[in-house]
């Protein structure tokens, strides 16, 4: 059974973070409210919680889970990231995205999609999830809280407190959050490419053809 921590969405009780943040250290999974909607995550280096995470949402290796970072120095160490790129991720960071980029010799080799070498990534803008990152020093490895046959992520607290407990260590209670996942541009080609509409505006100059 998980434990629960209610921390305020606008104003973080730093002890709660700090203890949250403690969690992850010691190889937790959690649940962590963010800009878009309720993620699970898990610290980078933690080989058993993503096989946990994807073991909730029953995803295969082709899937990328995303790298939850502080900042855009922080996305730098871990993609390479071109000028293009940068112009874009600095105009619309932190907030509602997630960008596929090519992976750096840092992320470890389970991160990146088996072929293409890639990773996804983002910054958040949110209180909970930018003062947690901070404490823990480090991305965490994250995906969506949407469960196997959902058709949405889980947003009601009393819900995912519920479904969750047993599945994971932690479940921080931020409040209700959004049901939108990220907006997700690909950045591997020459021209930036959506491949999914989220809460996120598509900025200009990047191509939406053959997304929904």
């Amino acid at each position: 059974m998980s434990r629960v921590f209610e921390i305020h969405p606008e104003t973080p009780q730093a002890r709660l973070i700090r203890q949250a943040a403690e969690v992850i250290g010691e190889g937790g999974v959690i649940v962590y409210p963010t800009d878009s909607c309720y993620a699970l995550g898990c610290a980078l280096g933690n080989k058993e919680g993503m096989e946990r995470i994807r073991r909730i949402r029953q995803l295969n290796d082709q899937y990328h889970l995303t790298l939850v970072c502080r900042d855009l120095s922080e996305i730098a160490t871990y993609a390479k990231v071109d000028n293009t790129a940068y112009r874009f991720l600095k105009a619309i960071t932190p907030g509602p995205y997630a960008f596929i980029l090519k992976a750096t010799h840092e992320v470890p080799r389970r991160l990146q999609h088996p072929k293409r070498k890639t990773v996804g990534l983002r910054v958040p803008d949110h209180p909970i999830a930018r003062d947690l990152l901070e404490a823990v020093g480090q991305p965490l490895m994250s995906s969506t809280l949407q469960l196997p046959g959902d058709e949405l992520p889980l947003a009601d607290s009393v819900d995912i407190r519920e479904r969750m407990a047993p599945l994971v260590d932690l479940v921080i209670d931020g409040g209700p959050c959004g049901l939108e996942p990220t907006t997700v541009i690909d950045f591997e080609g020459e021209v930036p490419r959506l491949l999914r509409r989220g809460k996120g505006e598509v900025p200009p100059g990047v191509e939406e053809t053959g997304t929904d």
